[in-house]
């Protein structure tokens, strides 16, 4: 019996997304696992890349609540590695976009005391503020 996996127009719609700004043609990844067996930050990653992109090629939203598409270093040992020309690194980062334009506030400016913002450096909190508010 063959299981047919059925992509919904939602998660259609986000693999096209990614392939739209990544520039690569995601579903030509046949998953023989190259980029993931030679990533040097395979490691610490939650996921393996080739999980990365199967995920992907499936539309699955989850995968922005991982950690690999962060700890991508951008070496391209994967692109050089792939058999179809695929650059995983240009994924991670379409992915990465994605997720920093959802614009999710970490912290409440206006919660900050008073007293606190006076004795705090500024660069801190501008630091503070970039990273944690969308």
């Amino acid at each position: 019996m063959i299981d047919i996996l059925l992509v919904s127009s939602e998660n259609e719609e986000f693999l096209e997304k990614i392939s739209e700004l990544s520039g690569e043609t995601i579903t030509l990844c046949d998953q023989c696992g190259t980029c993931s067996g030679g990533c040097p930050m395979v490691a610490e990653m939650d996921i393996t890349p080739s999980q990365m992109m199967r995920m992907t090629q499936l539309g699955q939203r989850e995968i922005l609540e991982t950690k690999a598409m962060w700890l991508c270093a951008s070496c391209y040992t994967c692109t050089v590695r792939c058999p179809r020309g695929l650059d995983v690194s240009k994924v991670a980062e379409a992915l990465r976009q994605i997720k920093l334009r959802q614009a999710i506030d970490y912290i409440d400016i206006k919660k900050i005391p008073e007293d606190e913002i006076n004795i705090l450096p500024q660069i801190a909190l501008v630091s503070g503020f970039r990273k944690f508010t969308g």
